[in-house]
């Protein structure tokens, strides 16, 4: 037996049941085929009833009698709103408990001394965010110890006042990786003395793979030191360009009597225009570290609920998680290495690429480029990045939220989840029931002609509900490629945390095969690119909504 998942048929949690993650944001369908693929598995071990000896029966004896029931169970009331409600908030208040539990050892350890300063209790707050609480979680807690414990609040003592130093033994002040200042504050400092981009030039790859090196020398990670270099370069495009300085004249050579020589005019350089920025932008994030703890993730379910937006575009929460991006496999290509650790933030990603009817709310006139075989509930192709982009502002404007293109991270963390999977659905290569690839019915010399999985063409969204990603997300492999916000560049094999799309480039991102793609391009990991200008009958987009 090489599946441990049946230990949980009856789990009092009631998504392990289901071999899900509370985590996930499962979807009805999710629900539905989980429970239908336990059924089944308990069906085909129904045999043993017959083999009492077999030590496999024994073990499995009481789940043979008693699966289907606990099954159907969480089946019924994961799909029962109300249930369902009832069933998450119970799951949420049991991770806040853990999560208090922690709270309280460090809250024993600041009150051992029966005192607490205002500057101890703002730590001890910023010390339970990190854990997933919020103050109105805290505040109680804290107010029950003090008085379990006798314990109380003091004011902060006046730091002691600063020592004087004459002026004549006053040093000057020295800058180095040791001082006082943080490790960000010197690297901001190095930047600005490089000097590098002060007239609008665009920073190389070497001269930035040698600044992060140095940036990690003084002690960041390589995902703070790009963050830095990102703000350094913004505030260099938001500077018109600095004219030439004149040469300082040598005064030591110049006798003191000498008049001192009159300044050369200086041409004043015509202010440059901002660069060009991508259509659709990321929001910044100033944190620089994402709160991956459970009581945190549940808490993200509870405040940013899924919902379908006026035009009907089905969106799917995605907490915020940690994942390997990349593959190191021996069939993985070039450029889907070195493997690189990423840290997003959670947002929401449209469950389906946006259909011809939802972007043709947006562009009337798109009707027309139609193929003759999509309704308006396939895909919308022919179109460009640009026309993607311009849809998400639109939106943006219409709806009142942030939409966007996912980014390369967003997107790979969306099909793969934490788990790493190799295609959305896991790691299984028979692709006919999960995805629309090229297949019997297509005639490409690539084709597999022993699979027909239904379709010659594009697909109308949702016609593999079994090829979905760990949350839920269908038609992630095939159907359609879908474009994405960045532009592309090879890996560097550094840990980012929510990765911003590089300023710069020719060719854009699009992911996830499509209806002329062999299997191997479904994987999950498989990069492709073109210009943001191109278009296709097997390229379409989904989006994104930010978490506000």
């Amino acid at each position: 037996m090489r599946w441990d998942g049946w230990k949980n048929y009856n789990s009092p949690n009631f998504y392990e049941r289901l071999c899900l993650s509370f985590s996930a944001n499962a979807t009805a369908a999710m629900i539905e085929d989980h429970c239908r693929q336990m059924l089944v598995w308990w069906q085909k071990k129904l045999p043993l009833k017959n083999q009492p000896s077999n030590p496999m029966a024994q073990l499995l004896r009481q789940g043979l009698d008693e699966a289907p029931h606990f099954l159907a169970d969480a089946r019924s009331k994961l799909l029962d709103p109300e249930e369902r409600k009832r069933i998450d908030g119970e799951l949420h208040a049991q991770i806040v408990e853990t999560a208090i539990g922690e709270f309280k050892k460090l809250l024993g350890f600041t009150l051992a001394d029966k005192r607490l300063t205002r500057d101890s209790e703002e730590k001890l707050f910023t010390a339970g965010e990190r854990l997933g609480l919020t103050r109105q979680d805290m505040e109680p807690v804290i107010a029950a110890e003090l008085t379990s414990v006798g314990a109380i609040r003091v004011a902060d003592e006046p730091p002691p006042p600063a020592p004087v130093i004459a002026p004549a033994v006053a040093a000057p002040a020295v800058t180095t990786a040791g001082s006082a200042k943080s490790p960000s504050d010197e690297f901001r400092r190095i930047l600005k003395m490089s000097r590098l981009c002060l007239d609008g030039d665009e920073m190389s790859d070497d001269q930035r793979d040698a600044m992060c090196n140095l940036g990690e020398s003084l002690g960041l990670t390589g995902g703070e030191a790009e963050d830095l270099i990102d703000e350094y370069l913004e505030e260099m495009a938001s500077k018109p360009m600095a004219p030439q300085a004149a040469p300082a004249p040598n005064r030591a050579a110049r006798p003191a009597s000498a008049p001192a020589a009159p300044k050369p005019a200086v041409a004043q350089r015509p202010a440059t225009q901002e660069p060009v920025r991508p259509a659709v932008q990321v929001k910044k994030d100033a944190a620089k570290e994402v709160d991956l703890s459970p009581a945190t993730r549940a808490l993200e379910r509870q405040k940013y609920l899924n919902f379908t937006n006026g035009i009907g575009v089905e969106m799917l929460l995605l907490p915020s998680g940690r994942f390997s991006m990349g593959s190191e496999e021996s069939f993985a290509q070039q450029n889907e290495q070195p493997p690189t650790s990423v840290i997003v933030s959670c947002f929401h990603l449209s469950r389906f690429p946006i259909t011809n009817a939802q972007y043709e709310a947006f562009d009337p006139a798109h009707a027309s480029k139609r193929a003759p075989w999509a309704d308006d509930r396939h895909p919308v192709i022919y179109v460009n990045w640009n026309d993607a982009g311009a849809f998400c502002k639109w939106l943006s404007k219409r709806e009142g939220k942030t939409y966007r293109l996912p980014t390369e991270a967003e997107w790979e963390y969306g099909a793969r989840g934490e788990e790493g999977r190799m295609y959305p659905w896991g790691d299984w290569t028979s692709v006919g029931q999960f995805a629309n690839f090229a297949d019997a019915r297509t005639n490409f010399p690539w084709r597999d002609a022993t699979i027909d999985d239904g379709f010659a063409e594009t697909s109308p969204i949702g016609s593999f509900p079994r090829g979905a990603s760990p949350f839920g997300l269908e038609d992630m492999a095939g159907n359609v490629f879908e474009w994405c916000l960045d532009f592309y560049e090879p890996y560097k094999g550094k840990e980012l945390i929510n990765p911003r799309p590089s300023n710069a480039g020719r060719h854009r991102v699009y992911r996830g095969g499509s209806w002329k793609s062999r299997p191997s391009s479904l994987r999950t990991t498989a990069r492709a690119f073109n210009e943001p200008g191109y278009c296709s009958s097997d390229i379409g987009f989904r989006i994104v909504c930010e978490c506000a």
